[in-house]
């Protein structure tokens, strides 16, 4: 029997003194727990009522075999372990005869018609009121490619092929945006205004304004068409000097609020919790990019 708890389903069997009964299991329900925070009193899933209706699953009839509520907490232990598709413990999630090519494929759908994109954005949007706006920050996230695919290039300082990220974060460290994935060979400032131009008209799209926030962002950002993009668009810039530019820029720059920064890398920390984003082995960039949505809404969810 199982307790539906967002955003994995624990079993009752994962007692103290059924551990040695169900190992596999309890050490799965104390990572989730300890790491992600499920709210075992809850009495619905955040999984079913968040996610689950964003996503298409089966005819009008909805007469399949599996829910899809199963389907997506299989796609949330990927994420979470990293393991590989095809070791996915489907016993734990199905109690029918279900494959786990069966798991990708949906997976790789909502990743094709911007399901994913869609739950991200119902989720911002529905919970908007839980961000701190006082400042946004910039960052961008070099992740090794280990399979090769889209996006992926050499990248010297790391020593390997790497694909970078782009994301926006608030004050909390609570990621607001994601670029699409570049390949690593590629540095920050790389089609930097289209880039921040897409990542701010999907903030938009979640009914949140953009017009008067302040924009923290290291040296890296400083590109002159990037701060006029800032200007043009009432976003007030608060961008390291980048000493590299051979002159002294007549920009404000602000210390104090430049330490409000730091919130950045507790974005990466708890991205990095998801084990699945901590080395690149999705040869597609566009389910890359699908697998750092849905870890945005697990982190915006676990808020509540």
């Amino acid at each position: 029997m199982y307790l539906n708890t967002y955003p994995f389903k624990i079993c009752r069997s994962c007692s103290k003194s059924d551990v040695k009964k169900t190992p596999m299991a309890q050490r799965y329900c104390y990572s989730i727990n300890s790491t992600i925070g499920v709210k075992k009193n809850d009495k619905q899933s955040y999984n079913k009522k968040e996610i689950c209706p964003h996503l298409k699953f089966g005819n009008s009839m909805c007469n399949t075999k599996v829910n899809k509520y199963q389907v997506v907490e299989a796609i949330l232990y990927r994420l979470k372990t990293g393991c590989q598709w095809r070791e996915l413990p489907m016993k734990q999630f199905f109690r029918t005869a279900y494959k786990w090519n069966s798991v990708y494929y949906h997976f790789q759908k909502w990743s094709k018609d911007g399901s994913w994109e869609k739950v991200w954005q119902a989720v911002l949007e529905e919970y908007k009121h839980l961000l701190d706006l006082s400042s946004i920050q910039l960052d961008g996230t070099h992740t090794p490619a280990k399979r090769g695919g889209e996006a992926v290039g050499y990248q010297g300082r790391k020593k390997c092929s790497t694909s970078n990220l782009l994301i926006i974060a608030d004050n909390q460290g609570i990621p607001l945006a994601c670029s699409e994935p570049v390949s690593g060979n590629h540095n920050d400032a790389y089609n930097l205004v289209d880039t921040t131009d897409k990542m701010f008209s999907n903030i938009k799209a979640s009914g949140i304004r953009t017009d008067g926030l302040f924009l923290n962002a290291d040296a890296g950002f400083d590109v002159s068409e990037f701060r006029q993009y800032c200007m043009q668009n009432e976003i007030i810039d608060n961008i390291d000097m980048n000493k590299r530019n051979g002159c002294e820029s007549e920009n404000i720059f602000d210390e104090m609020l430049y330490k409000c920064r730091f919130v950045i890398e507790r974005t990466n920390a708890w991205l990095d919790a998801f084990k699945a984003l901590l080395v690149r082995f999705e040869t597609n960039k566009y389910h890359w990019k699908a697998l750092h949505l849905l870890a945005f809404s697990v982190i915006l969810l676990r808020q509540l």
